[in-house]
This record gives C-alpha cells, sequence and structure tokens, in this order.
C-alpha cells in the first residue's frame, strides 16, 4: 500500500483505481450555515448572563454611592444571581422536557426582561433584590438551555465549534456591560447605574423575535414520537443526509423505539419522558454514568473556583488595589478585560475541532495558574510597598489580561461543551442541569465573598488561594477526562465508566478500529 492506494501491479493499467474507505481520509465537510443559525440564535440567551456580570461591576460603584451600601451589601448584591439562578437551572430541565428547548429559550428571554426592568426602575436596596431574582431565574434557565440545544442540533463535525457559543455570547455580553457602564458614567449617579440595569431588557426582545426562526430540537421531537418533523430537522442540521439518518437511528435507539419504526408520529413509552431519570443519575448510576456526572460536575466547579468571576466581577477594585484610582480610567481599564476575553473566546471556538479537548483545556489551566501567581505577586508587592512600583503595576495588569485570556482560550468554552456532550439523551437536559447548579453555587460563593476573603488574607493572598484551586484543577482534568473530540455516543460510553484507566480503553479502541479498518480494506481489495 502507498498513500491508502491500491498497489498498481496487482491490477493492469487499463482498469482505474478505487480507494480504499478504510485508508483514504474523507473529504472534509463544509461547515453548515443553518445549523450555525441555529447555535447562534440559541446562544444569544448567554448574552444575558454576561450582560448582567459585566454591567454589574461598573454600576455598583454608582450603586453604593447612591444607596450608601455596606461592604456586605455590596458582595451580596454582586453575587446573589448565581444563586437565584439556581432555581431557574433546576427548573429549565423539567421545563424544556415538558414545552421543548425553543419555548424554554423565550421564556427565559420574558424572565429576564421583567427583571431587568425591576432592577431599572428599583429605588432602594430591597426593590434591587427583588430584582435580582427575577433576572437570576432567567439566566438559571438561559445557561442551562443554550448548550443542550446546541449539542442536539449540532452535526458531529461541528459540535465542539457550535457547543462554545453560549460562551462566546457570555464574554459579548460581559463586553456590552463594560461598554454600558462606560456609556452611561457621566450620568449623575442616581441614573447611571438605573440606566446600566434597566437597558438590560433591550436584548431579551431580540432574542425573543430570533427563535421564531429556529426549529425544535430533533432530539426533543423524538422524545416526543414526532419522528416525520425530527427527520426533517436533521435533514437541515446534518452534514449529509447519510449523517441524518445515523443520528436520527442513534436518537430513536436512546428513545427505546424500535429501529423498524419510521411512522411520522409514535407513540414513545413513558420512561423516555423523564421518569427514573433522577434514579438512574443520582441512586443508582452505572460507572459509565457516574464518571460522566463527575466530570461535568467538576469542570463546572473549577471553572469557577478558580476566581473568574472574582476577577471579572470585581476588576474595577482589582485595578484600584494596583493604583489605577479614576472611575473613568478603571471602566476603560476594565473594557479591556472584556476585549480581551472577547478575541480570545472567538479564536478558541476555531481551534476546539481540529486541536481537541483535552490539550486546549489543560494548556489553558497552566496558563491560568501562571498568570494568577504573576498577579498575586504583582498584588502583594503594591501593598506592602511605601512608593509606587510602576513594573509591580504593569505586572499586575498584563497578568489580569493574560489570565482572562488563558481561562477564555480552553477552561470558559470547554465546561460548557464536554458537559453538553458526554451525557446520555434520556440523562442529558437533567444532567446539565445539575453541572450549571454546580457552577452557579460556586460563581456564588466566590462573588459573594472576594471582598470578604482579601480583608482576611490580603487581595494577593485571595489570588494565591485562586492559583492553588487551579492547580488541582489540572491535575483533576489530566487524570480523568478523557478526549471527546470526533468520538462517536457508543465510543464515549466504552471511554467513560473506567476513571483513571480510561487511556488503556482508549488504546484497545483505537486497536479494534485498525484492525476493522484493515479488514474492510481487505474486502474491498477483494471486490475490486
Amino acid at each position: 500500500m502507498a498513500k491508502g492506494k491500491p498497489e498498481t501491479n496487482d491490477v493492469s493499467s487499463g482498469q482505474p483505481q478505487v480507494p480504499i474507505p478504510a485508508f483514504d481520509p474523507p473529504q472534509k465537510p463544509k461547515r453548515n450555515k443553518y445549523a450555525l443559525a441555529c447555535s447562534i440564535l440559541a446562544s444569544m440567551t448567554s448574552i444575558l448572563l454576561g450582560y448582567d456580570i459585566g454591567v454589574m461591576s461598573g454600576a455598583i460603584i454608582y450603586i453604593k454611592k447612591d444607596l450608601n451600601i455596606t461592604d456586605v451589601q455590596k458582595e451580596v448584591i454582586m453575587g446573589i444571581l448565581n444563586v437565584y439562578s439556581l432555581l431557574g437551572s433546576a427548573a429549565a430541565g423539567r421545563t424544556s422536557d415538558w414545552i421543548g428547548r425553543r419555548y424554554t429559550i423565550v421564556f427565559a428571554g420574558a424572565i429576564f426582561f421583567v427583571g431587568a426592568l425591576l432592577m431599572g426602575f428599583a429605588t432602594n436596596y430591597a426593590f434591587l433584590m427583588v430584582g435580582r431574582f427575577v433576572a437570576g431565574i432567567g439566566v438559571g434557565y438561559a445557561l442551562m438551555i443554550a448548550p443542550v440545544y446546541t449539542a442536539e442540533v449540532a452535526p458531529a463535525s461541528t459540535r465542539g465549534f457550535l457547543t462554545s457559543f453560549p460562551e462566546v455570547f457570555i464574554n459579548f455580553g460581559i463586553l456590552l456591560g463594560y461598554v454600558s457602564n462606560y456609556a452611561f458614567s457621566k450620568l449623575p449617579t442616581h441614573l447611571s447605574w438605573r440606566f446600566m440595569l434597566g437597558i438590560g431588557a433591550i436584548p431579551s426582545i431580540f432574542l425573543a423575535i430570533g427563535v421564531l426562526a429556529m426549529p425544535e430540537s430533533p432530539r426533543w421531537l423524538v422524545m416526543q414520537g414526532r419522528l416525520g418533523d425530527a427527520k426533517v430537522v436533521l435533514d437541515k442540521t446534518s452534514d449529509s443526509l447519510e449523517e441524518s439518518k445515523l443520528r436520527l437511528a442513534d436518537i430513536k435507539e436512546a428513545a427505546g423505539i424500535p429501529e423498524e419504526c419510521n411512522d411520522n408520529i409514535v407513540s414513545v413509552n413513558k420512561k423516555s419522558h423523564g421518569e427514573g431519570v433522577w434514579r438512574d443519575l443520582i441512586l443508582r448510576p452505572t460507572p459509565a454514568v457516574r464518571h460522566v456526572l463527575m466530570c461535568a460536575v467538576g469542570i463546572h466547579f473549577f471553572q469557577q473556583a478558580s476566581g473568574i468571576d472574582s476577577v471579572v466581577l470585581y476588576s474595577p477594585e482589582i485595578f484600584e488595589k494596583a493604583g489605577i484610582t479614576d472611575d473613568t480610567d478603571k471602566l476603560l481599564a476594565t473594557m479591556a478585560v472584556g476585549f480581551t476575553k472577547t478575541i480570545f473566546i472567538l479564536v478558541a471556538t476555531f481551534l476546539l475541532d481540529k486541536i481537541g479537548r483535552r490539550p486546549l483545556l489543560l494548556s489553558s489551566v497552566a496558563g491560568m495558574v501562571l498568570s494568577l501567581v504573576g498577579l498575586a505577586i504583582g498584588l502583594t508587592l503594591i501593598t506592602h510597598s511605601d512608593h509606587k512600583l510602576v513594573w509591580a503595576i504593569a505586572l499586575s495588569i498584563a497578568s489580569i489580561l493574560s489570565y482572562v485570556a488563558f481561562f477564555s482560550i480552553g477552561m470558559g468554552p470547554i465546561t460548557w461543551v464536554y458537559s453538553s456532550e458526554i451525557f446520555p439523551l434520556r440523562l442529558r437536559a437533567q444532567g446539565c442541569s445539575m453541572g450549571v447548579a454546580a457552577n452557579r453555587v460556586t460563581s456564588g460563593v466566590i462573588s459573594m465573598t472576594f471582598i470578604s476573603l482579601y480583608k482576611a488574607i490580603s487581595i494577593g493572598g485571595a489570588f494565591f488561594l485562586y492559583a492553588g484551586i487551579a492547580m488541582v484543577a489540572w491535575v483533576f482534568f489530566y487524570t480523568l477526562f478523557p478526549e471527546t473530540q470526533g468520538k462517536t455516543l457508543e465510543e464515549m460510553e466504552t471511554l467513560f465508566g473506567t476513571f483513571f484507566k480510561w487511556r488503556s480503553t482508549l488504546r484497545e479502541l483505537k486497536k479494534k478500529k485498525v484492525e476493522n479498518g484493515a479488514t474492510n480494506g481487505q474486502i474491498q481489495m477483494g471486490t475490486t
């Protein structure tokens, strides 16, 4: 064999050479534009969370001046939305199984719209907390449903690219929030923060309109027994008709529908509607489900525990500690953080399906550790110095920018990609909602304790702590996380469940693939 072609000495010169599929790599399919459009529209829900995170970092400066709140009240108002979003995330799994993924996205936008208006018209701290509560539920819904919908619509060839979109839009929302802060910062104090928060209602209107152009998730349609509708959506969102048929067969198998059943409408037994899901997920999980759950909850926990929300929410405060005292300058420096995050998340979306999840994740976390150590050293030196250390200020600012860049190129998007693609279909909605719950609880704890933490152990000490957590995260990912790029659902089920021994399982899978490929090649040669 040479270059995957049959040798010419066995074939007469007049005969055309037949390529061997086992050895010739398939042509890379063009990116499916319909699936791309659907993923963009679904992922726009994540703008809501991003905007809220970004806008609160600047609005809090003016809220504190206008409402005369304490540091503890400041921490609570900053981080409480994450805790409230738990209610949305917990309800989103069941709601999306009941009314469908598409209308759950509309519901999320409507709730956030009301929350943003309440925050904009708030007259006191208690009123503002009510607005945070309503907006938090909307954010919880949005966070859970966008990755699930995108993973269910995306063809396997671009699953990583498309499923990273929610994180892209979170970053875009954060940037919009930072820009809004700067735009309204010149208004009178009592108006500036109200405009910053209230204007967040506008994206949710466009979101609700955009969703009308989206199809329903093909997996949800199959779970409802609507095979005809699911086939139409799969034909549009797959790279080829063959792939569409394979995807439909996989979904039917997972939903317990016989393979030979091809009616447009079929009855699906009750178990497929979600009964027993929590039992299979928590009470009596198989080793594979236990491993998947550990990975999904673990990656969501470490994404937040490594301090990203402290940096994003409290950027103005950190810049103040680093020596930038003017409010407008602090907001401008914070906008630089937003631009850096957005640029690097866009880079990451194109690398996910080329490089793979593991290399990006491990290099991202390693870079975060180095950046956090650099930031901790810079801030510690500035705090303990009696004169201005320009190089330490430069180190601190550079470390903040490199930290958000490394986070955005791996840890940020891969958390959503990985956790949404590893759960089996029947457990996906509830499994993803558990991951999001872990994400929001951790984020709430981190963001509501940052000021108290740095007052207790110094601001440098706080970032040394986050660096230590990121080191633990790197070890956790290295030992327990198999590569999922290009893997079928069946291969993933084999890989997960062996925990620390997944590498040997992967070697066996590759060996089988090579053996099967060689066998198929011999069969092809025999028939030519």
